[in-house]
């Protein structure tokens, strides 16, 4: 698993600088080698807009504002990507019931049982 993302470019949005920083050790132990990180969706499609990703992250609330306009946008280059979520079961429902959604906080395996799904799965 440890190259997994080896040469991979990852989009991660996630508004807890604590939680990304556990995303991004995660990730680099997955083999990722570039990972760009925004807080806000604006920032997130600024992102979008002016760099290519191989697959991305999405926390599912951004200090009370959904990340669904980066979902759309990513669906619409046909990035892979998935949600992540502090809210347990009740807020576990997204606009995009295809994509993985993780629980936080969630362990290494889960991680990389997603992200293996994710890349293999040819979700777009």
């Amino acid at each position: 698993m440890a190259d997994l993302l080896s040469d991979r470019r990852v989009l991660v949005v996630e508004d807890e600088m604590m939680v990304l920083m556990s995303i991004e050790n995660m990730l680099a132990e997955l083999g990722c080698r570039s990972v760009t990180a925004a807080a806000t969706v604006t920032d997130a499609l600024a992102l979008i807009g002016s760099q290519v990703f191989d697959l991305a992250m999405l926390d599912l609330n951004l200090g009370g504002t959904r990340s669904y306009p980066v979902a759309d946008a990513l669906a619409a280059r046909g990035v892979p990507f998935l949600f992540s979520t502090g809210y347990a079961d009740k807020d576990t429902r997204t606009d995009y019931p295809d994509r993985p959604v993780l629980n936080k906080p969630y362990p290494f395996r889960k991680l990389s049982a997603a992200l293996a799904t994710l890349l293999g799965g040819g979700r777009s």
